[in-house]
């Protein structure tokens, strides 16, 4: 089911939008308002310090966007499918101890520092790719609703990331440091690859028969299933993939800390739904445009880094996303009226 919805004006059943209802339709539009919003706490965190639109805060601002966004995207798929993913911050969490195992144990027997990054990468997505199969069965096979079996998978994985690590961070790796230092202009390497998995992502779920059975799902399962998809499968790889990106950033997070520690990612599921929901997304399924969550997430993380570079005590992070999520939840419910009077 596409998102993408087809101006009331070009139905010839009834009459055309006036000047003033698509002024009030555009002003309305969350995208548009996001964008808007983005580009309002730029400019105060600028006002405040000038040194704000620096190269070097630019770049830490897309190394922090680099690692919630695919987290984000996991909870989009999942959300958008009508169901929901509590456990993709314990999954960083283990997955990046468990891979930093896998990098200390290869380095150690002379692998190389490149093919045991590179095989650390694949064992993070394959602890993701493990949780999220758990929630998938939970969910289709045992008949758990996606709020209890993922909050299961949740204190499973920071249980096993705590027992894994002892409590401790998991080895130091001073190549990963340096590749994950290097790039070009305001862009490291590691954040152009993520940044192409994230359009990548976004293409499928918007283009392709995979996005369109998701949304079709997230809007009504019965008659999905009427119309010959196979549901419970695709649920399954819903959770199976929103697993395999939170390895995926659990690897990120190995990379920018040179190591896996057990507090990686913990607590980044609530900022993932939020990021989620200041998008634009519906929480019951089937709504959503994958630039909301970017727009969602750059929005967090300008004002996480923007708090600090002001010299704000980040206890005020927490007020301010409940803010820009009661904000959302305003637009969303003013657009909603602005259609229904259309």
């Amino acid at each position: 089911m596409s998102t993408v919805e087809t101006p009331v004006a070009a139905n010839n059943d009834g009459p055309p939008l006036s000047p003033l209802r698509r002024a009030a339709t555009f002003a309305t539009n969350q995208q548009f308002i996001l964008f808007l919003v983005l580009v309002g706490v730029m400019l105060f965190f600028d006002l405040h310090n000038s040194r704000f639109f620096g190269t070097s805060e630019f770049t830490n601002l897309l190394v922090d966007f680099s690692e919630a966004v695919l987290i984000a995207a996991a909870e989009m798929y999942v959300i958008t499918s009508g169901g929901i993913d509590l456990s993709v911050g314990s999954t960083i969490a283990v997955s990046t101890v468990v891979g930093a195992y896998a990098i200390q144990y290869l380095e150690g027997h002379h692998f190389g520092e490149f093919p045991s990054l590179l095989l650390g990468t694949f064992v993070c997505a394959g602890v993701g790719a493990v949780v999220g199969t758990i929630n998938a069965l939970l969910i289709t096979k045992a008949r758990l609703v996606p709020f209890v079996a993922t909050l299961v998978t949740l204190s499973m994985g920071e249980g096993l990331a705590l027992v894994f690590s002892k409590g401790g961070t998991v080895g130091y790796d001073p190549a990963a440091a340096v590749w994950s230092s290097t790039g070009f202009w305001i862009f490291r390497w590691l954040t152009l690859m993520v940044l192409a998995v994230t359009v990548v992502l976004g293409v499928v779920l918007h283009v392709s028969r995979y996005g369109r059975y998701n949304f079709a799902i997230g809007s009504n399962p019965f008659a999905a299933r009427a119309a010959g998809i196979n549901v419970n499968r695709h649920v399954a790889s819903v959770y199976v993939l929103s697993g395999i990106l939170s390895g995926l950033t659990g690897m990120i997070w190995y990379f920018n800390s040179s190591g896996g520690a057990p507090q990686n990612g913990i607590g980044n599921e609530l900022e993932a739904i939020a990021a989620v929901v200041i998008g634009g997304v519906s929480l019951v399924g089937g709504v959503g445009r994958f630039s909301g969550i970017i727009l969602g997430v750059a929005i967090l993380t300008v004002v996480h880094d923007g708090l600090v570079f002001i010299n704000v005590a980040t206890t005020w992070n927490e007020v301010v996303v409940a803010g820009f999520i009661a904000l959302a939840a305003i637009l969303q419910s003013l657009s909603a009226g602005t259609k229904r009077r259309a």
